[in-house]
């Protein structure tokens, strides 16, 4: 793929021409889940897995030999105002952790067996205060979207998308809020684990960011309010969608992240499936602004793809079911 982006339009351009799902596969499956022995959407949302993974994979049946795990990290300059319980440098804590194997990430993706990648952008500059210029500029923005979109190889069966950086739920807060309006305090949440007169300091820098940028364009609004680890997940999401890869997404951060797409071009995210609903308060706003309903609910807040890799487990049995069953003249039972 040729990512050879550097600029807001070049991604634009992208948008302007994506691939639908794979009417030939739908089909394929619709004609074999009718003959499972059960009853018509007795399987509920594990039938819809197993036609999304059939449709966006573009063929029947659906496979998922090379799940891929990709962890993107970057650090805010808005961190420095108080918006996170944990300062800046755990992040950089955190990266290592994952490359030896000691994160939650790294012991769910062992169990669903989910390749793992992680991938660090430039931990040691951090954005700008989005309070007072923009995030990224645009060389910066561009290149961190590309770091996204090449860490997606061809021939993978299913993306798992998340992310690490101290602050980011700030950006996030600030993302939404920009793209479907609202009061800052209906997007902002306790983060990392801030109170009282932390979480009502975060509060005010999203709002102080919202009324800097407010009015931008979708993809402007990523450049100005996100940060590399942001731009990274969207360029891996729009990736994803060329490639014809399902995708699913974490938590608060990374919807945030893929929803500038969607609101750039309705449809953008019709590959990508919602693993979970975060503990943070905006996150549920966001996925009724997108339309978006999660698998599961389980208090999670960590990030780091934890949420998603989780879910891969429910693809995997959706897919076993579809795959694996009889159908009634195989098992020789009456259809009803």
């Amino acid at each position: 793929m040729n990512t050879s982006i550097s600029s807001v339009a070049d991604i634009q351009a992208l948008l302007s021409d994506l691939p639908a799902e794979d009417q030939a596969a739908v089909a394929a499956w619709s004609a074999r889940d009718p003959q499972l022995t059960k009853p018509p959407g007795a399987l509920g949302r594990l039938e819809e897995l197993s036609r999304w993974l059939a449709g966006w994979q573009g063929r029947h049946p659906p496979r998922l030999d090379r799940p891929r795990a990709r962890v993107f990290a970057g650090n805010h300059g808005v961190a420095a105002l108080g918006v996170s319980a944990f300062p800046a440098e755990v992040t950089v804590q955190m990266v290592k952790n994952f490359e030896h194997g000691g994160a939650a990430i790294n012991q769910l993706c062992r169990t669903f067996g989910t390749e793992l990648a992680v991938v660090a952008l430039d931990l040691d500059r951090p954005t700008a205060d989005f309070t007072q210029a923009p995030a990224m500029d645009e060389a910066d923005f561009a290149a961190a979207f590309r770091a996204g979109m090449d860490s997606v190889p061809d021939d993978t069966d299913l993306l798992v998308v998340g992310e690490m950086g101290i602050g980011n739920t700030t950006p996030a807060a600030a993302i939404a809020g920009a793209l479907f309006g609202g009061d800052a305090a209906l997007w902002t949440g306790k983060g990392t684990g801030v109170d009282g007169a932390g979480l009502t300091r975060k509060t005010e820098v999203v709002a102080a960011g919202m009324a800097r940028h407010k009015g931008q364009p979708p993809l402007e609004i990523l450049r100005r309010l996100g940060g590399r680890e942001l731009a990274a997940m969207a360029g891996a999401v729009l990736a994803a969608r060329l490639k014809r890869v399902p995708v699913l997404l974490d938590g608060y951060v990374c919807t945030a992240a893929a929803a500038p797409l969607e609101a750039a071009c309705k449809g953008a995210l019709d590959h990508c499936v919602v693993a979970h609903v975060s503990a943070e308060p905006g996150h549920r706003r966001l996925l009724d602004a997108l339309g978006k309903e999660p698998l599961l609910s389980l208090g999670m807040r960590l990030g780091e793809a934890s949420g998603a890799a989780l879910a891969v487990g429910i693809v995997k049995g959706a897919l076993a079911c579809h795959t694996g069953m009889a159908t009634f003249a195989e098992a020789g039972v009456a259809a009803g």
